[in-house]
């Protein structure tokens, strides 16, 4: 046997070795994997320390009641997310520079918890006060004003109209119309009325007084018709308690922004003046009305301004003008054809021109403008109807009234 010849079994020696060799280095990398593990991992002789004690988990935990406190707001998640424009190079180009400033602006608009998002705009109701002498018709203009829509008080202590007001704005527009019935029985209750117009004046609302006004005849009449005393006359008679009232209601007459003089007045005709004056949707700038009358059957009591007529030709002293009234064509074209007739019409109505600009910025919404001549049928309607239609012209929303025609 040669140096080169194997010994029989010699390859399988070497496979064995080779075998053995192998399976001690796989176990050195084992050794050495674990070793790294147990590094890694905690010594199981303190994990016990290292585990949460159960008792106290409970204390860990945040409380389900603040977690909602403990989320981000997602109002303002906004603020945290990166602005496109701001990773857009030519957005910001666009906007004139990165974009932060914008940004950082309107967080500090959300910050300031100033605007309220969807709150109600406050809308301060529209106010009338209804008063004037007892007996003159209180009660039907009111019950005109409630058929129309609006809110209607009666009998409210004046010292409460600012609370009635206030609560009107807090109905998001279900009460936008106040109408409050207010009488003056004492000088107290006065003061009150007048505390509150000045309060009501100072917040800005609107407010109007309507003043119903009668002759005395009339109001002793009514009283008697229904057999009751009037509020004011004590152990005295009726025209005393007329008399009382009238005084304490003189100021108040004064600031009225409508006088309604009721004494020739039904309760029909009475509601057809408060329509012609709350019926329409938007309220006009001013309102006018235009009333002729005769002199022999006494001044209206609610004229703003008083022209007489009695300057000129009287058609009654001619036959065939006088069974008609200024409405018929033949009347008027003589009425205007006499001297002066149109001159005064021309300037009359620049004078109203200059009056209802003041009107206007005294916030004063109504004027009633008296024509008279002597018997109230002829001059004084043929000159209403004419000075009616310029203020059309104007503007001005105009009714016309004539009171005593058809009354010879």
């Amino acid at each position: 046997m040669t140096d080169h010849e194997e010994r029989p079994g010699a390859g399988q020696d070497r496979a064995a070795e080779d075998r053995a060799e192998r399976e001690r280095a796989a176990q050195d990398h084992a050794e050495h994997t674990h070793a790294l593990q147990d590094d890694a991992q905690p010594d199981p002789a303190h994990q016990d320390h290292a585990q949460p004690d159960p008792a106290q988990q409970d204390d860990a935990q945040p409380d389900p009641a603040h977690q909602n406190d403990a989320q981000p707001d997602p109002a303002h998640q906004d603020h945290a997310q990166p602005d496109p424009a701001e990773q857009d190079p030519a957005r910001q180009e666009a906007a004139g520079g990165t974009g932060r400033g914008t940004r950082q602006d309107i967080g500090a608009q959300v910050s300031t918890g100033k605007e309220k998002a969807g709150a109600p705009e406050v809308a301060i109701p529209e106010l009338v006060i209804i008063s004037g002498m007892s007996g003159a018709g209180r009660s039907t203009a009111a019950k005109c004003l409630e058929d129309l829509g609006w809110f209607v008080v009666d009998n409210l202590p004046p010292a409460l109209i600012p609370t009635m007001v206030e609560l009107g704005a807090r109905s998001q527009g279900n009460v936008a119309r106040i109408a409050v019935v207010v009488d003056v029985r004492g000088r107290r209750f006065f003061d009150n009325l007048r505390e509150s117009l000045a309060d009501l004046d100072a917040r800005g609302v609107t407010r109007r007084i309507v003043f119903l006004e009668s002759s005395d005849d009339t109001l002793v009449r009514r009283f008697e018709g229904v057999r009751r005393p009037h509020p004011l006359q004590g152990d005295g008679r009726i025209v005393d308690g007329i008399a009382a009232e009238r005084e304490l209601l003189r100021e108040l007459r004064g600031d009225a922004d409508l006088v309604i003089d009721t004494s020739s007045l039904n309760v029909h005709e009475l509601r057809a003046k408060m329509d012609a004056q709350f019926a329409g949707e938007e309220e006009p700038e001013l309102r006018a009305t235009v009333m002729s009358f005769g002199f022999k059957y006494g001044l209206p009591v609610d004229a703003d301004l008083v022209v007489d007529m009695r300057f000129l030709p009287n058609p009654h002293w001619v036959p065939e003008l006088r069974p008609y009234t200024g409405l018929n064509e033949e009347v008027a074209s003589y009425v205007f054809n006499r001297p002066g007739a149109k001159e005064f019409l021309d300037r009359y109505t620049e004078l109203l021109r200059l009056v209802a600009a003041g009107y206007r910025r005294e916030g004063k919404r109504y004027v009633t403008i008296a024509v008279g001549c002597t018997g109230g049928k002829h001059r004084s309607v043929a000159m209403s109807e004419k000075l009616a239609a310029r203020l059309v012209a104007e503007g001005v929303e105009t009714v016309v009234v004539h009171r005593d025609m058809g009354r010879e």
